[in-house]
């Protein structure tokens, strides 16, 4: 079936889709669209990179179309509540796209930047409001965010709501909508304390579970090499080299690492930029407007900012280190391949990580395909480096005074 035949969906929106070049609906967004236009809950589960987001959001617009065409009283008419900054931008920037030949005005607030200018768009009238749970929350107290006449919820990205601990703010946000709504409920994973929030939100949903026996989508392809932690930087600067021209995700544990990585590739002279949550809001959105257009093509981040990230024509996906969880490793790696193109993507595992590395083996229930380097040839790529004067001692150094720096910054704050 092609968006052109649905019937249900308005002409404008069609047009919004076509325009984005989408012809045909993705599995999540079949199943998905004809519940929520008829007014139903949903629980949907669904892996990273199948078009979630405009799941719900074409379903969302034509709905709330309709009803001010009938002319229905104001007020924000549809929260989507999302984890991060970054994904409630983009979510914001999919409901505009498509909302484009609508009616419909899209908002978007979040931290890190001044709330006055939000608060004077909030009283100038919102249909849909895509929040952030802290400045969502802080709006609410001050009396400067109504959400009584809410009559859509959607939770996106559940699963990393509760991980980052929202779970008492989404609780306590019940107080303040109509018992009367429709709850729409996204997540990438399911497991018992998801599950127990959803269907504590939800009334007689239909669930939908998108789960093929492979986790990592098909058209995405992953392997792991053995490289030990020093010698990481080395494997990094030989493959950002080797794809001069590519655009690469890099993904560390932590913020101090991401730094870390960033000063020895501007030792061998490649251009990167970092992404986490020491950055002020208005660096992260600089920077991630810069991955997105091209101009920067090398971007070190931690898994809290690129969690749900749709980021076009990223090529390759590299996990310098390894993740804690399956789940992270298949958000990692789904952030290339996305809307049906080809994506590569390659783990970095040290002798430290192996037991890492058997878990989410384990749980993806096969094993990743491993690059096999020969001792000649991990040597000359550690040659390769330019990079021939920084020893662990020097880097111990710099992660000090990285710790001092930001230390000095917060103190200041």
């Amino acid at each position: 079936m092609k968006f052109e035949d649905y019937r249900s969906i308005s002409e404008g929106i069609k047009t919004s889709i076509s325009k984005l070049g989408y012809k045909k609906p993705t599995d999540i967004q079949y199943k998905a669209i004809p519940p929520i236009l008829k007014g139903e809950d949903v629980l949907a589960i669904a892996q990273t990179g199948t078009g979630k987001t405009a799941a719900f959001a074409i379903p969302i617009l034509n709905i709330l179309q309709e009803r001010k065409i009938k002319g229905r009283a104001d007020g924000i008419k549809c929260l989507v509540m999302a984890p991060t900054h970054e994904l409630a931008l983009q979510i914001d920037s999919v409901f505009k796209t498509l909302g484009n030949h609508t009616r419909i005005t899209t908002f978007c607030i979040h931290g890190g930047v001044d709330q006055e200018p939000q608060i004077e768009q909030l009283n100038e009238g919102v249909d849909v409001l895509i929040a952030t749970p802290g400045r969502m929350f802080d709006l609410v107290s001050q009396g400067a965010l109504l959400l009584k006449r809410v009559e859509i919820l959607v939770l996106d990205e559940a699963d990393h709501m509760l991980d980052l601990g929202f779970i008492k703010d989404i609780n306590d946000l019940m107080r303040h909508l109509p018992k009367k709504r429709q709850t729409l409920f996204f997540s990438a994973t399911i497991n018992e304390k998801i599950k127990n929030l959803a269907y504590s939100l939800v009334t007689n949903a239909i669930r939908i579970q998108i789960s093929p026996k492979d986790p990592v989508a098909k058209n995405i392809e992953h392997a792991v090499a053995n490289v030990e932690m020093d010698d990481k930087r080395f494997f990094l600067e030989y493959l950002v080299k080797d794809h001069a021209d590519k655009k690469i995700l890099v993904f560390v544990r932590t913020k101090v690492r991401a730094e870390r990585v960033k000063s020895a590739m501007e030792r061998v002279k490649i251009v990167s930029e970092t992404i986490h949550s020491d950055k002020l809001q208005k660096e992260r959105e600089s920077t991630m407007r810069s991955f997105r257009n091209g101009e920067l093509k090398i971007l070190i981040a931690t898994d809290v900012s690129a969690r749900g990230i749709d980021i076009p024509d990223v090529e390759y996906v590299v996990n310098y280190d390894l993740p804690d969880s399956s789940e992270q490793y298949v958000h990692r790696v789904g952030r290339t391949g996305r809307a049906n193109k080809r994506g590569q993507a390659v783990s970095f595992c040290s002798t430290e990580e192996q037991s890492l590395l058997k878990e989410i083996e384990e749980n993806l229930g096969k094993p990743i395909k491993r690059i096999e380097i020969s001792k000649n040839d991990y040597e000359s790529t550690v040659n390769f480096s330019e990079d021939k004067t920084h020893n662990w001692k020097t880097l111990m150094k710099e992660e000090e005074e990285y710790i001092n720096k930001r230390k000095k910054k917060k103190r200041k704050k």
